[in-house]
């Protein structure tokens, strides 16, 4: 027993040794740790403590170029040099203040106020103004030991490479808001980033916009940097091509300068836009270091409307360009066909009203395709009052009408294409036989978009197919590598019988090509074109008004409309042009579709002249 008891107090003796051991080698450790950190080490983190700091800054991603469908470059980025403070470096704050004002320019008040308006840490940068230039740059550098906490950071600034051009299409960055901040979709944005707020810009600034990338550096008591400690780089946007072609974009802006209104073309076999231009417009350049309240003004009360995107949210009469549902209607249920005349005798009597022809003589006689030609009204007169106001509704909407087309552009317009059960429900009266007349020419209470009646043209144009409006083609990475091509995808087809789309389709090469056609002055020498002309009026003209003329002023004058494709065997293009208060569609929208349609399939011919000698090269 007593063996026992001596064996057990000599195990717990070990024991109690080894547990000793270890509590002296950790203090052993503890007590070298303190002695390097205190002793070897003290005198650089005692500096540390005292005059500097670790921190993290952000390395701001550039955004994604953006190219037009053959390559050129619209938009791409350029350095920006970005004037900031950080509160707790900056002391004392009112004569730090003042001394950046002498020194760059910027007013003082400007300066307090937004540091004011800013609630953010002490540590953290609030942007002061973006941009400030090189030569403020300069005297920053100068002055920095003058300026503590103030800092100037170098990040890239959008920029695009035509003032105006495509402006409604490409867009503009603006500053992200608190509301967006909580969208998920902005993930990983912060206070004082730029994203996209109108155009590609927008509806594509998930591709564009890159992923952020930061460095820890260390800085000093007056928060300028000492040195780099770790960075890890930002990753550029990926880059963007549109489906614009830039030459014809160029071209319809140009031919749009000075007028109020919109030209947009897209490919009947695809659906990609080709040009988009609503005049007057403005420069995106102007938004992207924070547009001024003044500029922002001067915009919004422009009477022309540079900041809506006439193209999609412009609601029109189509006028006579409608004749072309009309005509379909007519047709398909059987109402008319190739055969059927009416005689016009420049005016359509319907209960105690007379309703005039635009030609006062009339056009005698005349048929479908003779009607669309020289867009007799009363022939159309005669089909509107025997489809009825719904029947031409349902083909109306059937081809694209009174509906957004899902272009990818934010804010488009719906249109509306009235019904009786539409006008009982919003005025409470009954839809009169009367209103259905004027509304198979295109007046009354319909409205269409310029890009709705593009879809129509481009849906004849094709054999029927409406295609969504495409606008990008494809997303690549920076090196090059694709991400995603852009979808055609059909989203109606025009209720037409082959036959009823072969007399319309005459009709529409009358207009331009035949002897009494409305557009036959815009005929292009070498290319045959089909097309409509429309003259939407804005007030009534009451018959017999001789003084009309002398009354009427430049804004209620009519809008001039023209749609239209070439070549006629083969379409490439498709147009549709309106010109607000432009009179005559023949005269003042006509004129811009041909020199529109003559340039793409100019560069189309060159582009395959081209390709044909590179193969023969080989």
């Amino acid at each position: 027993m007593e063996f026992l008891k001596s064996v057990d107090s000599e195990w717990y003796k070990q024991r109690l040794t080894g547990v000793m051991l270890l509590v002296l080698m950790a203090f052993v450790l503890l007590f070298a740790r303190l002695f390097y950190l205190q002793i070897i080490k003290g005198r650089e983190f005692r500096r540390l403590s005292e005059n500097n700091s670790i921190r993290l800054q952000i390395i701001d991603a550039p955004r994604g170029q953006i190219f037009d469908r053959n390559g050129k470059l619209l938009v791409d980025n350029r350095p920006s040099f970005d004037l900031s403070i950080i509160i707790n470096d900056a002391k004392p704050i009112e004569r730090v203040i003042q001394k950046l004002s002498v020194y760059t320019g910027i007013p003082e008040s400007e300066l307090m106020a937004t540091i004011k308006k800013e609630k953010c840490s002490p540590y953290q940068p609030i942007l002061l103004k973006r941009d400030i230039g090189r030569n403020a740059l300069a005297a920053v550098e100068v002055h920095k030991l003058d300026l503590p906490g103030i800092m100037v950071d170098v990040k890239p600034q959008r920029h695009y490479l035509k003032k105006k051009s495509a402006a409604h299409f490409i867009g503009y960055l603006g500053e992200i808001n608190p509301h967006e901040l909580k969208n998920k979709k902005y993930q990983g944005c912060k206070r004082g980033d730029l994203i996209g707020k109108f155009g590609a810009e927008r509806t594509l600034d998930r591709f564009l916009r890159g992923n952020n990338g930061g460095r820890q550096v260390e800085v000093n008591v007056s928060g300028q940097v000492v040195r780099i400690l770790k960075t890890v780089g930002a990753k550029q946007g990926q880059d963007v091509y549109l489906t614009l072609d830039s030459v014809l974009q160029q071209k319809a802006e140009e031919l749009l300068e000075g007028k109020a209104g919109a030209a947009i073309a897209m490919e009947p076999e695809t659906g990609h836009i080709l040009a988009l231009v609503s005049s007057p417009s403005f420069d995106p350049r102007s938004f992207v270091g924070g547009i001024s309240r003044q500029k922002w003004d001067e915009l919004i009360s422009n009477p022309q409307r540079p900041m809506m995107n006439k193209a999609i949210q412009g609601e029109y009469p189509p006028a006579s360009t409608y004749k072309i549902v009309t005509a379909i209607a007519g047709l398909e249920e059987e109402i008319i066909d190739e055969s059927k005349e009416f005689f016009c005798p420049g005016y359509f009597i319907y209960g105690d009203h007379r309703f005039r022809c635009w030609k006062k003589s009339g056009h005698g006689r005349v048929n479908v395709v003779k009607a669309i030609e020289v867009s007799c009204d009363v022939f159309f007169y005669n089909v509107g009052k025997r489809l009825g106001v719904d029947r031409l509704a349902w083909y109306a909407k059937a081809c694209g009408l009174g509906s957004p087309t899902r272009i990818a552009l934010e804010g488009e317009s719906d249109g509306l294409i009235p019904t009786a059960a539409w006008k009982k429900q919003r005025t409470g009266i009954p839809w009169q036989g009367g209103e259905t007349i004027s509304i198979a020419i295109g007046q009354g209470y319909n409205l269409v978009t310029p890009l709705q009646m593009l879809l129509l043209t481009s849906g004849v144009a094709n054999g029927g197919a409406l295609y969504k409006p495409l606008t990008f083609k494809e997303i690549r990475t920076t090196s090059g590598k694709l991400i995603r091509k852009g979808k055609t995808e059909v989203i109606g087809r025009i209720p037409a019988s082959s036959k009823t789309m072969e007399l319309v389709r005459r009709g529409l090469w009358n207009v331009v090509n035949g002897t009494r056609g409305t557009a036959r002055g815009s005929r292009i020498y070498g290319i045959e074109m089909c097309g409509k002309t429309g003259t939407a009026q804005i007030i009534g003209r009451k018959e017999g008004d001789k003084e009309y003329e002398k009354k009427i002023t430049s804004r209620f004058r009519p809008h001039a409309w023209f749609v239209a494709y070439a070549p006629s065997d083969n379409p490439l293009i498709a147009v549709s042009v309106l010109v607000e208060h432009g009179e005559h569609g023949s005269s003042a929208a006509a004129p811009v579709a041909r020199e529109m349609i003559k340039t793409y399939l100019a560069g189309q011919k060159a582009g395959s002249d081209a390709a044909m000698i590179s193969e023969l090269d080989r």
